[in-house]
Order: C-alpha cells, then sequence, then structure tokens
C-alpha cells in the first residue's frame, strides 16, 4: 500500500482513523531548519474535528509529538517523526455495520483489492489520516518561508450551488480564520453556513471546492513532461479524500476564451525578470513556475457518511438498508483547506529541493 510522496522531501503517513495514533515521518529535510512543536499544532489545531456545529462531533485534541528529527528547537536532517494519539475513537459505533459496504466509501473497493480491511471507521482511506499531512505540510510551510518567504493560504470558495466573490491577490490569514466555514466573503459564508446546519439537521451533506494561492513562488519550480509542477500539484491534492476534481489558473473556465483572450502577456517587472500583466496561467508554465501567483481549486464531494436511509448489499450481496451513525462531518471543506494547504506546502518545499540540486550543477559547471 503507498504511503509516501515526494522525491526529496519525501513523507510516509501511518495509522488508522479508529487505532491507537496517526502521524507522519518526514525525511529529506534540510539540517538547521528552525521548527517547534507550537508551529505544527497550529496547523493541526485548524483540521481537527470539534470546531463548530457544522463540523464532526468528534473530540480530539489532535496534540502533535515530535519523536526524532529536531534537537533544541532545530531539524537535524535526519527524520522527523510526528505522532498523534487517538482521543475519542470509538470503532463499537461500527460494530452493527461491519458486514455492510457503505455507498460511496472505500469499504468495497478495498476489501476487493485486499481481501481484508479494517472496518473499524475508514481505516487507512479515513479523513483522519490527513493528520499526517497537515503535520508534515508544517514542516514543509516554515521550510518554503524560510527560504523563499512563500505563503500558502486556502478557503472556502464554493459551498453546494453558493460561491463566494473572492479575489485571492487579497485574502489573508485573519480574512479566512474570522468565520468557521473559512471563507473569506463574510455574506456568502454565513449562508454557507446556513446551508451547511442544515443539512446535518437533515442527515444529509454537503461538497464545494476549496481555493488555494500560493504567493513569491520563485521561477524555475517543475519540470517538462512527467514532472509538470501543476501535475505533482493535482497528484497531491487528487490524493485528498473526498476530492474529486482539480484546476490550476483558469482551469475549465479556460475552454471559453480564445487564445488572444487567454494568453498571459509579459511585461518587465520591478525585480528586472519578466512578469505578467494576466495569470490565466495560474502562476504554471510549460510545467514549470514562472513566479507569478499559483492558484489552485480543489472539488470536494459531499461526505459519503450521511444518516438519511440508503440502499447497500452486505458481504454475502444480500440487500440492505443502511441507516449510518457514528460522527461524521456534514461538509467536509471547512477542514479540508488545512489539508489542501499542506498538500500544496509539500509539493513546492519538493520541487524547491529538487531545483537547488538543479542549480548547484549548473554552478559547478561555470
Amino acid at each position: 500500500m503507498a504511503s509516501e510522496l515526494g522525491r526529496i522531501f519525501r513523507i510516509s503517513t501511518f495509522g488508522e482513523s479508529h487505532g491507537g495514533a496517526v502521524g507522519v515521518v518526514v525525511d529529506g529535510c534540510p539540517p538547521r531548519l528552525p521548527l517547534s512543536v507550537e508551529e505544527i499544532q497550529r496547523d493541526l489545531d485548524r483540521r481537527r474535528p470539534g470546531q463548530s456545529r457544522l463540523t464532526s462531533a468528534r473530540q480530539e485534541s489532535d496534540r502533535a509529538e515530535i519523536l526524532s528529527g529536531v534537537f533544541e528547537g532545530r531539524t537535524l536532517g535526519t527524520p522527523i517523526a510526528i505522532l498523534v494519539r487517538n482521543e475519542d475513537a470509538r470503532p463499537s459505533a461500527y460494530q452493527d455495520i461491519k458486514d455492510l459496504f457503505r455507498p460511496s466509501h472505500a469499504d468495497y473497493t478495498t476489501e476487493a483489492k485486499y481481501g481484508i480491511r479494517n472496518w473499524q471507521g475508514g481505516g487507512r482511506a479515513s479523513a483522519r489520516e490527513t493528520v499526517g499531512r497537515v503535520a508534515a505540510g508544517a514542516v514543509a510551510r516554515k521550510l518554503l518561508q524560510q527560504v523563499e518567504n512563500v505563503e500558502v493560504l486556502g478557503w472556502v470558495r464554493q459551498v453546494h450551488q453558493l460561491d463566494a466573490k473572492i479575489d485571492p491577490g487579497a485574502v489573508t490569514l485573519a480574512d479566512v480564520e474570522s468565520n468557521p466555514v473559512r471563507c473569506p466573503d463574510q455574506a456568502a459564508a454565513a449562508q454557507m453556513a446556513e446551508q451547511i446546519d442544515a443539512a446535518r439537521r437533515r442527515g444529509d451533506s454537503l461538497g464545494g471546492v476549496v481555493e488555494c494561492v500560493a504567493r513569491r513562488v520563485p521561477p524555475g519550480l517543475g519540470e517538462p513532461v512527467f514532472d509538470k509542477l501543476e501535475a505533482d500539484l493535482a497528484r497531491g491534492l487528487m490524493s485528498i479524500p473526498a476530492s474529486k476534481g482539480f484546476e490550476i489558473g483558469s482551469g475549465f473556465g479556460g475552454t471559453q476564451l480564445t487564445g488572444s483572450e487567454h494568453n498571459d502577456p509579459f511585461v518587465p517587472g520591478d525585480d528586472g525578470r519578466p512578469r505578467t500583466s494576466s495569470n490565466h496561467s495560474g502562476g504554471v508554465q510549460g510545467g514549470i513556475s514562472n513566479g507569478e501567483d499559483i492558484l489552485v481549486r480543489v472539488a470536494f464531494k459531499p461526505t459519503a457518511t450521511i444518516r438519511l436511509p440508503q440502499q447497500t448489499v452486505d458481504r454475502d450481496g444480500t440487500p440492505r438498508t443502511l441507516e449510518a451513525r457514528g460522527r461524521h462531518d456534514p461538509c467536509v471543506l471547512p477542514r479540508a483547506v488545512p489539508v489542501v494547504e499542506a498538500m500544496v506546502c509539500l509539493t513546492l518545499a519538493d520541487h524547491w529541493l529538487r531545483q537547488c540540486a538543479v542549480d548547484v550543477l549548473g554552478r559547478s559547471g561555470e
């Protein structure tokens, strides 16, 4: 089972949703990077359940423990192991449905592949696995801030059919964190909260879109052909549970423009390097970053676990009706924001280190 991501900045997550703990091992992080557990905890606190009535009622403090790789506040260059213990796991809640295949979950497909599965929640397919991603993403975020002053910021752009009005270049972290939906458009956020809460009361769920910007990314990250930056961003972001679509820049909307409308004209930049006067490319051209803001969007499906009765079958193929219990988000989007940010940070950190190798070889040949 593949649980690894990255070429140089590599992570490997571990743990199940109702097991003893979840976590991550980060390998390839450079030495002497200032890093504290508090910096990791900040991002984990944004992801944890129980934040409001709009999220899962599961009560997890998600306290990070750094087991290795950091000494006296700095990274050693050795593997960084981060552990988060599960405190409110309730595997018994799944006992009555352990032989049923929950609609739109990974129950059937996991059993079809491996012949065995952990029926206590979603196992490795659970969104609880993203704890390790967010912890590792905090390390990658610190590296990007330290070396290039890169800022990665996400927000909820759309819930169900309600699309917010947002200027990606102007959004701040304070704007995003000003409401439990994590939508910087305050009027839209209030309507989104009402829709999510109404779905929760009905026993239903909603999906939507998370948008994310990476600012001050240097030009030159990414490679042609198979390792294009947007391809690796798509790989990381589409690996998030419940993700169903990826766009960068103009995305599918760009298909409605002509070439003359869509092309990004070059203009002289204040720093002496070329800049573009528009950004339909989303900060990536030819698979390589061009120095403009990288703007991506990720579509998330409605949460699969709902209280409404659903038709399914059991292991014997007998038709059954499922009325799910447990504690689940009526909409994953508010807690998906830090996960999206983490995957963008991890991808950019890995490509930044890969570019460092290219630069070293280039200078050695001068």
